[in-house]
């Protein structure tokens, strides 16, 4: 907790006073690049992985990078979906996976979260991976296994992304684009159409 305090203080007397500009500007609207889906491992910082200043991203996090279908789960995470695309009109979503993920080892391995039921619960928004993976997977093993999960399970959500109503309706103007791409190991700088007036759905996984 120490480290903790001692870093906020730091922000204060040296971060913030060097970004004073860039502070004052956010606090009176935010007009964030992109929607970045990522998982709550606390080693996944996505503003590292990609190098934004703080009012770039809005950023959604939970267990295993998942996005609930429109209708299933009508909960913070699609609140935060709905917002991000019909109100502050981001011109991009991207779901990132990552390797070790604790959700993705549990989805091959269930027996693990038999005594934790909300874990359980919230891996159902991620069966369409498991069965994937069960039935297209035979070959593989260990590692190989779990990393073939982890970028599936980013297309299966990226496929949910689909079915949430402001981003059906966007997908229908020309005003969002699907897009599938992705790279191991590092992501792309760009997705889709580098025009402002066309926006994409990211696909990216990170090693």
């Amino acid at each position: 907790m120490e480290k903790l305090v001692e870093g906020f203080k730091k922000f204060q007397s040296e971060v913030f006073r060097a970004k004073r500009e860039l502070f004052t500007r956010l606090s009176q609207k935010q007009e964030p690049r992109a929607l970045f889906i990522a998982c709550s491992d606390s080693r996944i910082d996505p503003t590292l992985l990609t190098q934004t200043e703080p009012g770039e991203l809005f950023i959604l996090r939970n267990a295993g990078n998942i996005v609930p279908s429109y209708g299933g789960v009508l909960g913070g995470s699609t609140a935060t979906i709905e917002y991000a695309v019909s109100v502050l009109g981001v011109k991009h979503v991207i779901v990132c996976g990552h390797t070790d993920c604790g959700v993705m080892k549990a989805l091959l391995h269930p027996e693990t979260v038999e005594n934790l039921p909300a874990v359980k619960n919230w891996m159902v928004q991620a069966e369409a991976t498991r069965r994937i993976v069960r039935e297209n997977y035979t070959d593989l093993k260990g590692e190989e296994l779990l990393v073939a999960t982890i970028q599936e399970n980013v297309r299966v959500q990226l496929s949910h992304l689909r079915t949430h109503p402001g981003v059906a309706a966007r997908l229908r103007r020309g005003t969002l684009r699907p897009s599938m791409d992705g790279s191991t190991p590092s992501p792309p700088a760009t997705s889709g159409p580098t025009t402002t007036r066309k926006v994409s759905l990211s696909l990216w996984w990170t090693l």
